[in-house]
């Protein structure tokens, strides 16, 4: 079910497109369409999550938006029950959403307030007039109205869930004054942000956030997931990875140093996600030197544990394949660079192997950071860091010289910022750019794509463990195989790799799979 675009006009809700598929979802209460789209009740003048446990409107008093931005625009109001702003995202899978993607991306990241309109276009290779354009086809909305909506509900947040003074919550939330806060926050939801934190107060009802009882120490939020989520098989592939110092899965729970930006100035800290108990949610506590890059840190988190993916439209795709595992997400990364740093140590070694190198190169080039967790002890070397050592330092920790002299061409291309690894980066200018560097082949190249670009159709050519899963022994036949299951082959990826080490037996191909002569090994 597509998301409809913002109707500018409070046209009859009749007349909407996909009215009935939408209202239909809505009285369901159908967990699978949360984010997807938005509700605004005419009647009110609110909008809320298709899953919101207030009383069901008319049909003919709603109005249905693909954005929160659009919803605002159209002059509803957030709910204080269902809280719009802790709804899924939505994955991006063509060029064009995915460049209106890559703009909110770096919206949230304030490149629009630190560079305007066309300084943002600019880095995306764009005109402004074709981001605007773009935008609103994908949002409803102008990049302004939608950062501001971003802010706004940032805001509205951290009223809600933390006990900080007014003024922090403004600054937290992207405001440069607190008079224009308070003013838009008055203009926007009609009430100032002091009566809004007594009336969600009021208003919390079970499946709310846990507010923060100790802002000095910690923060506690929560983020939403369309279900189901398969966070045991998330971890275990986690867990295998993990870099030792920098992260940790202990039980059902993980925790990572973390550090925002490449400055000396760089927020630095750490946090722990768990499940969150009988709600679609995981629950995030973190500390609270973080709070200035919070919409950065949060975001992490979503792209890490990929809770914008709708596994609906991926099993209507995948079909068998993912029949018997259909929460199973394609674990991304906070830190693109040190993804993909892990990514090229694991080159021709074991897991484990990796793991171990990835260790020392923490141990040797990263900074103590403080946590609560014996476990965690080091940020992971920022690509300076990394480009700058000697290379007879770094093989000192048993990397071979080919394996050093990629790692450090990649640190190099990073923090002279000719290489973006991060979500809001093309992704096949990106991978003709890994390519490029020395030590750096296909396979990797598309791997990073997958799990630090969070390119969902990414597949890694070539990969031996995917011919096995399919029981085909060219790149070819696999590949020729794998077309079915596009725009979602990343997905494929990770279901393939889990029926090998789950020893399940090969899979057929799609029935309707052209597949060469003599494909079958």
């Amino acid at each position: 079910m597509s998301s409809i675009r913002n109707p500018h006009r409070n046209a009859a809700a009749a007349e909407q497109p996909e009215h009935a598929a939408h209202y239909a979802a809505l009285v369901a209460r159908d967990a699978r369409f949360d984010g997807r789209f938005f509700v605004g009740v005419t009647s009110t003048r609110i909008y809320c999550r298709p899953v919101c446990r207030v009383r069901t409107p008319k049909a003919a008093n709603c109005l249905f938006f693909g954005h929160a931005a659009a919803a605002e625009q159209a002059g509803f109001r957030p709910c204080l029950r269902c809280r719009p702003e802790r709804a899924p995202g939505q994955a991006p899978i063509d060029a064009s959403s995915r460049l209106a993607w890559a703009a909110a991306q770096r919206i949230q990241a304030g490149e629009l307030d630190e560079h305007g309109m066309e300084g943002l276009a600019g880095r995306l290779g764009i005109t402004d007039r074709h981001l605007r354009r773009v935008f609103a086809e994908a949002f409803g909305v102008s990049p302004i109205d939608y950062a501001q909506t971003q802010r706004l509900l940032m805001a509205k947040r951290l009223l809600a869930d933390t006990s900080l003074p007014i003024t922090e919550v403004a600054l937290a939330a992207g405001f440069g004054s607190l008079r224009r806060f308070n003013t838009l926050f008055q203009e926007r939801y009609g009430l100032a942000p002091s009566q809004l934190r007594r009336n969600m107060a009021s208003t919390q009802v079970s499946g709310g956030d846990e507010a923060d009882t100790d802002a000095a120490s910690s923060l506690r939020f929560e983020l939403g997931y369309r279900p189901p989520l398969d966070w045991a098989r998330l971890l275990a592939f986690l867990s295998h990875r993990c870099i030792a110092g920098v992260e940790q899965v202990d039980g059902l729970a993980y925790r990572r140093t973390v550090r925002v930006g490449l400055g000396a100035q760089a927020p630095t800290g750490w946090l722990e996600v768990t499940q969150a108990t009988g709600r679609d949610a995981l629950a995030v506590r973190m500390s609270a030197g973080l709070l200035r890059a919070l919409p950065a840190v949060l975001a992490g988190m979503r792209r890490l544990f990929d809770l914008d993916c709708d596994p609906q439209a991926v099993g209507l795709v995948l079909g068998e394949l993912a029949s018997d595992a259909p929460g199973l997400r394609v674990p991304g990364a906070f830190d693109g660079f040190e993804m993909s740093v892990r990514a090229v140590l694991g080159q021709q070694v074991t897991v484990r192997a990796a793991h171990t190198l990835a260790g020392r190169l923490a141990a040797a080039l990263g900074e103590p950071v403080p946590t609560p967790f014996p476990a965690l002890t080091h940020l992971f070397p920022s690509p300076r860091r990394v480009a700058e050592a000697s290379a007879d330092e770094i093989g000192s920790l048993g990397i071979v010289r080919q394996r050093v002299g990629a790692i450090q061409a990649l640190a190099r291309e990073v923090a002279e910022g000719r290489l973006d690894l991060g979500p809001a980066a093309d992704v096949e200018a990106t991978m003709a750019q890994l390519e490029a560097l020395p030590g750096i082949g296909r396979w990797t190249a598309r791997y990073i794509a997958l799990r630090a670009l969070g390119w969902p159709d990414a597949w890694p050519t070539g990969d031996i463990a995917l011919h096995k899963a399919l029981g085909v022994s060219k790149a070819a036949h696999a590949d020729a195989i794998a077309e079915a299951w596009s725009p979602w082959r990343g997905y494929a990826t990770l279901h393939l790799w889990r029926r090998l080490g789950e020893g399940l037996p090969t899979l057929a191909p799609p029935t309707d799979t052209p597949l060469p002569t003599g494909a079958r090994s």
